[in-house]
């Protein structure tokens, strides 16, 4: 098994690099602009059809995760042009480099390309996106499953853990930094999630690798939260003061609507066998390993 990481500097990227390289798994990875502390990185903008093809046919690998995306909400919504470049050429690109080089490829996708109509969603429903960022990883999840290669397609949402000092927060992190610098922390009570704790997601990725599996998963938490209540419960477990406050999104005038998907996780444990932590979990979880 050989595995190549594209977009290795990402949070999710650099936990799928420290967990396979801790499994003594050959693993190499591409980023865009920002260099990290592991061997055998290269530098790739996934855009470029030619080095696209030339790096992963240099390095052959069985498996190629496809990490790097544009995943700006708001940023999709106003520039077209650039989450098509960056989430659907890019993602041509590398189909057609994975078929030169004989690879298997796992695309990380989204809860997004749902609209939120439903209560539940599960693999099988048809995809339906309400945001341009939705509709171009829709476009490429469609790319993927008539592209003819072995493929995974992992959907995720509101992926959280410890970061690194050149990653962007996430929804914990940030509200740890605030909480803990005694400022007030404003939350959105009509976001709802399925919470997905970064560590889970690797260690499902791996057993969907390790079993052969194909096809479409749900790779997310197993509690459906909204953003306020989530931050209580970061505050409950790291035993801070709930200095917290209850907003509307409309206040916030984002470009793109937030949708409430309810992304369902069963078919990952009847294959599998992996259970996904709810918020608490995960954030105990986090606690241990800070105390550490």
């Amino acid at each position: 098994m050989k595995i190549l990481v594209i977009g290795g500097s990402s949070i999710l990227g650099y936990k799928l690099l420290q967990f396979f390289i801790k499994k003594k798994i050959n693993v190499e990875y591409t980023f865009y602009k920002t260099k990290i502390p592991v061997k055998n990185g290269h530098v790739l903008d996934i855009r470029n059809e030619d080095d696209t093809i030339k790096t992963i046919n240099k390095i052959k690998p069985t498996h190629v995760i496809l990490v790097a995306a544009l995943t700006n909400l708001d940023l999709c919504e106003s520039d077209h042009d650039l989450a098509d470049s960056v989430n659907i050429k890019s993602t041509e690109n590398v189909i057609t480099a994975c078929k030169k080089a004989k690879s298997s490829l796992i695309y990380v996708s989204t809860s997004f390309v749902f609209n939120g109509e439903k209560t539940e969603y599960y693999e099988d429903d048809p995809i339906k996106p309400s945001t341009y960022y939705g509709k171009t990883k829709g476009e490429s999840e469609e790319l993927v499953r008539k592209s003819g290669l072995k493929f995974l397609i992992l959907r995720t949402d509101a992926l959280y853990d410890w970061i690194e000092k050149w990653q962007r927060d996430n929804s914990v992190t940030r509200a740890l930094k605030s909480l803990r610098a005694g400022k007030i922390l404003r939350e959105v009570n009509d976001w709802y999630n399925t919470p997905t704790y970064v560590k889970d997601f690797v260690l499902a990725t791996f057993k969907l690798i390790e079993n052969n599996k194909e096809g479409i998963y749900h790779l997310s938490g197993s509690e459906y939260i909204n953003r306020y209540n989530w931050s209580l419960n970061v505050a409950d477990v790291f035993k801070l003061m709930k200095n917290t406050e209850s907003i509307n999104s409309n206040e916030l005038n984002l470009s793109a609507k937030r949708v409430n998907i309810n992304l369902k996780n069963n078919k990952l444990y009847n294959d599998v066998g992996i259970l996904m932590k709810n918020t608490t979990e995960g954030l105990k979880d986090m606690l241990n390993v800070e105390k550490k």
